[in-house]
């Protein structure tokens, strides 16, 4: 707030603009009474002729006078109300009277702030800047030169520093200002002479010294209250912080450096207590951690120091935590971003440095996990104490709770390992979701997705770990292990989340619609469905990859070197199940969503991963089969493994998981809630992969029973008798679509014919080839002309 001769300056000058508008109205009034008694000196036909007149050649000079006068009074009156209402400021409006004394009033308004500003208030806290420095280079040079005993210099300064101050005090009913300068100063000079008597020139012993700080801490907290200034706190309090920098003699005596600090810090935390003076508490905040990381960086050493860094850190972390919560709670006030930003770094920072002081201890690493701990518990006792005294709003409860949160989960990976890591942040999770969402008190929610998020991380990390053998036996029993049975629990927790998910949904008539729960709601039944299957897929895999470990041989033959020998054949069985569970995993969800769930974007992405799954099944699992049944036919390891049947009928097993998936597909296709007419793309899908399928079981058998030409003379038969049954089929079921792949695949098949086949046939397999595709092209030739008003009626529809 301005001084008090800044207020009356102020009012001095709105009391002559009123007093020149008095001025004039007065010369108004007078002009009125002026009229009115030339009115009545007119005789009553001149009045007469004066009221008769046209209102143009009624004299200009002397009509307008009173609506003038009635204009300017109203003008002037609007002037002082606008005035009295800002009663600080002042009056910006320009006068309307014409006289020379508003034009006089408008000049101290003319004076720059930036002159006011640096001759009021910049020069004087300069000029007691450079006094203090003076003072301590001064004594400096003093002790450098031995002018004075150390007794007088110490005496000298406090004479100088109280002289100063009786000074400040002095000045302070006139000139508030400046007095603040000069008090904060010699507070500043009072805690330099008491550091140096005690420091350098040991005159009093350390509890008289730490006496007269408290003391001049406590008149420095006074002070600043008393003035409400916090130049004298800035000065005072966080100044004292370059003292012993400036008096430093390396003595390394860093227990009174950190006790030092921290009197300074408990003045801050009182002053915290009737006013939240923020650029205070951040220079203190930022000189107090600055200083302490720096000596922990360049001084600190574990055998010596462990113990006085410990205690003070603690120290200094409560200040400034209590600082912080002191005037909130009084005041009651709402807590802005920066007092947030400001708690959290005050609790990082001490975990931080707490953590790398008990990481470099021998006894302390062993405690990592208890003092994460212990910061949980520290603030779960003030959100317990804030929630049942009911001293603050829900938003710092939750904030205070949040920290809590947030340590128990560090603490978790800190003292633990492997899967309990995983399933603590797992139940951490749905309990935070749980509270948020039933409670509706999204501050927790929203505590749970970041932890949901760890937990699938910390998850895979298992799997990698867990699962991860090749070539050597893993000693993990298939299902009956902790990885798997660390997934079931991690999926009935989602499962729990997911279920609370649908239940208590978010309102979409909230505005604005809360973004983030929207994106979870899809992102949770994905991870739901993710882990579900990779659980069971790690598992097949697990089972298969052990085999492959057991089955090792050591071959050692006569004229060289052993070498050990697996069944691969077991990899591509392995490959094959993996297949065939993800075919059966798909198809489930399909009948799932089709009884229960309804879901269309469940729909949707079922029927896209089916596809792909066809897809690369048709290519990599066809072939992965094919290398089965070379390997029955070759049978080059006979003599170590037992290769049997299996390689053969494992391909028919495959097919009817297949031909599952696509019963699925086809009918969560056709579902009203798909609301997508997707039944010429599935049957065409349908049709190709059919083919695909018989082509691959035409070259099994052909290769099984020893043909050489199954590539061409018998892909090509198939392919023609494949398109004259889908031409028929078209006809009968009226399908364009059908008839035309039909056509299409003739036409591969006898450019394949042409190009690829005739080349290296026999004149017999010729002569049955185009035999055989001669007949089939007459017969396609007839169905046409036959059902031509058939296919001309569905044109024409």
């Amino acid at each position: 707030m301005p001084n008090h001769q800044d207020r009356i300056d102020q009012l001095n000058q709105k009391l002559e603009l009123l007093l020149s508008k008095q001025e004039g109205f007065a010369k108004e009034l007078m002009a009125l009474y002026k009229e009115i008694e030339a009115v009545k000196k007119l005789s009553p036909d001149q009045l007469a002729a004066k009221k008769v007149l046209p209102e143009s050649t009624v004299e200009k000079p002397e009509a307008p006078e009173i609506p003038d006068a009635v204009v300017s009074t109203e003008s002037k009156q609007e002037e002082i109300k606008k005035t009295t209402e800002v009663p600080i400021e002042p009056p910006t409006a320009e006068p309307v009277t014409q006289s020379a004394t508003p034009k006089k009033i408008q000049k101290p308004k003319a004076k720059s702030n930036l002159e006011k500003f640096i001759g009021e208030n910049l020069i004087n806290k300069i000029g007691i800047a450079i006094t203090v420095i003076g003072v301590a280079i001064g004594a400096k040079y003093s002790i450098e030169n031995e002018l004075i005993s150390p007794l007088t210099r110490i005496i000298l300064g406090y004479l100088s520093g109280l002289a100063l101050l009786g000074f400040g005090i002095k000045l302070k009913t006139k000139y508030e200002n400046y007095s603040a300068v000069l008090v904060s100063g010699a507070l500043a000079i009072l805690y330099f002479i008491t550091f140096a008597a005690y420091s350098f020139y040991e005159l009093f012993p350390q509890l008289m010294a730490f006496a007269l700080m408290l003391v001049f801490t406590v008149f420095g907290v006074v002070a600043a209250l008393n003035y409400n200034k916090q130049v004298i706190a800035h000065i005072g309090l966080v100044g004292a912080y370059a003292v012993p920098f400036l008096l430093s003699n390396n003595s390394g005596n860093v227990s009174t450096l950190f006790a030092y600090m921290a009197i300074i810090n408990v003045g801050i935390l009182v002053i915290s207590f009737k006013k939240y003076w923020k650029p205070l508490f951040y220079s203190a905040f930022i000189f107090t951690y600055l200083i302490y990381a720096s000596w922990m960086i360049f001084s600190y050493k574990t055998s010596e120091h462990f113990t006085l860094a410990f205690i003070y850190l603690t120290i200094f972390f409560a200040i400034f935590y209590a600082a912080f919560l002191a005037y909130k709670l009084i005041k009651k006030e709402q807590f802005l971003k920066s007092d947030i930003v400001l708690l959290l770094l005050n609790s990082f920072i001490f975990f931080g440095l707490g953590y790398n002081l008990l990481s470099g201890h021998e006894t302390g690493k062993d405690l990592l996990g208890a003092f994460t701990l212990a910061n949980a518990i520290i603030h779960f006792a003030v959100s317990i104490v804030l929630f049942k005294k009911k001293l603050a709003d829900k938003n710092l409860f939750h904030l205070v709770a949040g920290l809590v949160l947030v340590f128990i989960t560090i603490a978790v990976p800190v003292q633990l390992d492997g899967n309990w890591v995983t399933l603590l942040w797992t139940l951490q999770a749905a309990l935070l979701f749980y509270i948020g969402r039933t409670k509706d008190v999204s501050f927790y929610e929203y505590l749970s997705y970041p932890l949901m998020v760890l937990a699938l991380t910390s998850l895979t990390e298992d799997w990698s770990i867990g699962y991860e053998s090749y070539y050597s036996h893993n000693d993990l029993k298939s299902i009956l292990n902790s990885y798997f049975l660390t997934s079931v629990l991690f999926l009935a927790a989602f499962g729990f989340i997911n279920w609370i998910n649908q239940k208590f949904r978010i309102s979409s008539q909230e505005k604005p619609a809360p973004k983030l729960p929207v994106v979870m709601s899809f992102v949770i039944p994905i991870i739901l469905l993710l882990v579900s299957y990779m659980s069971i897929y790690l598992e097949i895999e697990l089972y298969w990859n052990n085999l492959f470990a057991d089955s090792e041989v050591i071959i050692k033959p006569d004229d060289t070197y052993d070498y050990s020998e697996h069944n691969y054949d077991l990899k591509d069985l392995a490959s094959i199940w993996l297949f065939n569970f993800t075919f059966f995993f798909v198809a489930l969800l399909a009948f799932v969503n089709i009884k229960k769930i309804k879901n269309r974007i469940l729909g949707i992405s079922t029927l896209v991963t089916g596809v792909a799954v066809s897809f690369l099944f048709l290519t990599a699992g066809l072939y992965i089969l094919s290398e089965l049944r070379e390997s029955y036919i070759d049978r080059e390891l006979s003599e170590y493994y037992e290769i049997g049947t299996m390689n053969i009928i494992i391909r028919y097993v495959s097919f009817a998981f297949f031909a599952l998936l696509w019963v699925a597909l086809v009918k969560l296709s056709k579902r009203a809630f798909m609301n997508m007419n997707l039944k010429i793309p599935i049957e065409i899908i349908t049709h190709i992969s059919i083919l695909w399928i018989l082509s691959s079981e035409l070259l099994n058998w052909m290769d099984l029973a020893g043909s050489d030409q199954s590539y061409k003379l018998g892909l090509s038969i198939l392919w023609g008798v494949y398109a004259l049954l889908l031409i028929g089929l078209g006809i009968y079921k009226q399908r364009k679509y059908l008839r035309i792949g039909a056509i299409s695949l003739f036409g591969v098949t006898l450019a394949k014919l042409f190009l690829y086949d005739i080349a290296s046939l026999n004149t017999i397999s010729k002569t049955i080839v185009f035999v055989s595709l001669g007949v089939l092209l007459l017969i396609i030739s007839f169905l046409y002309n036959k059902y031509k008003n058939v296919i001309s009626d569905e044109t024409e529809k």
